[in-house]
């Protein structure tokens, strides 16, 4: 009986031992077989260099109807969406100190004129006209800019669209009494990447979206190109213009403006192999060549469809992983999926 136990127990150890080695030579070799991976052939091909910009769009002109100083409100003349012409009257404020000023000049003019005639006659020195010339002077100045800040006129053709006071009110000198706006034409400026400085052109056409009005495209132009590079962000400043004759473009609304810097030959590659690093905002896309893949970081351009264009990165020509990244790290060797086996060069 005893032996019957021993042989037992010794049938038991050969068996464990005869599984535990099937499984480590399992393992080896699951460590052992190499990640299968789907490749896609690219190539470089003309890739129109379209780029679009954001922008809100902007009055041509806008001035900020007040007086030079506190004064109280006479009345104001025009409401918030009227059309002014320009130098129609917009805004009369208290004119007494006008008034006053006015006096003043006429008595001075009535002054001067006594001075000039004794000076031709000798009756008067030459420094006593100077002194009164230039007081005469003065309250001209001061009488016509006192003219100009008691009628205000509006400077330009436009829309009025703030009014922040009422008959009556004492203006502050804070926000304006009224704001004038010109909407024909408008105007958009957008910040474009210093890379196409050399390519931006005064008067090239301009295709411009409006969220307001959903895919209905209006025609604009570049009307100003500022010529300097923001040393911080490296873009420059690209004023657009838009005619707006029927004035259904208002300031405020946001707009998008597609430019069109002609074609570039750049590698394009399907969207399912561009990899996003983790923690960072850069892109990468696995290459391969001779039976291992590398890790290149590629700068995107242009999204088409379901792919990319890409500015750096792949060169021409090349096999890149479009499915299987998830196991791969740079210079491992893989197999190729046989539906996607590379071509014979």
């Amino acid at each position: 009986m005893k032996r019957s136990i021993q042989l037992v127990a010794l049938l038991l150890t050969v068996f464990m031992g005869s599984c535990t080695g099937g499984k480590d030579k399992a393992a080896a070799e699951h460590v052992d077989a190499k990640p299968i991976v789907k490749l896609a052939d690219v190539k470089a091909r003309p890739v129109d260099q379209i780029q679009d910009y954001t922008a809100t769009v902007e009055a041509e002109v806008k001035n900020n109807i007040a007086p030079s100083s506190p004064v109280r409100i006479d009345q104001i003349f025009v409401e918030v969406g009227d059309r002014v012409s320009k130098g129609q009257k917009l805004v009369q404020m208290d004119a007494a100190n006008l008034k006053q000023t006015k006096l003043q000049l006429d008595n001075q003019e009535i002054e001067f004129n006594r001075i000039d005639e004794l000076y031709k006659v000798g009756g008067a020195s030459k420094s006593e006209w100077d002194a009164s010339k230039m007081q005469l002077d003065v309250k001209k100045t001061a009488y016509k800019n006192l003219l100009e800040n008691t009628s205000l006129q509006s400077p330009i053709n436009g829309v009025v669209t703030a009014r922040n006071y009422d008959n009556g009110d004492m203006y502050s000198g804070g926000e304006p009494v009224l704001v004038v706006e010109q909407i024909t034409p408008v105007k958009l400026l957008i910040n474009v990447s210093e890379t196409y400085f050399t390519k931006v052109k005064k008067g090239t056409p301009v295709d411009v979206k409006l969220d307001v009005y959903g895919d209905e495209v209006f025609t604009g132009t570049i009307n100003l190109i500022y010529p300097t590079i923001d040393a911080t962000t490296r873009t420059f400043q690209v004023e657009i213009r838009l005619d707006n004759k029927d004035q259904r473009v208002r300031p405020g609304m946001f707009a998008r403006a597609t430019l069109n810097f002609g074609t570039a030959e750049n590698v394009v590659v399907p969207d399912l192999a561009i990899v996003k690093q983790a923690g960072s905002g850069d892109r990468y896309v696995f290459v391969y060549k001779d039976g291992k893949v590398s890790y290149n970081k590629v700068e995107l351009g242009r999204r088409m469809g379901t792919e990319y264009e890409l500015k750096s990165g792949v060169p021409d020509n090349s096999q890149v992983v479009v499915a299987g990244q998830s196991r791969l790290v740079n210079g491992m060797e893989v197999e190729v999926e046989a539906s996607s086996q590379p071509s014979s060069k």
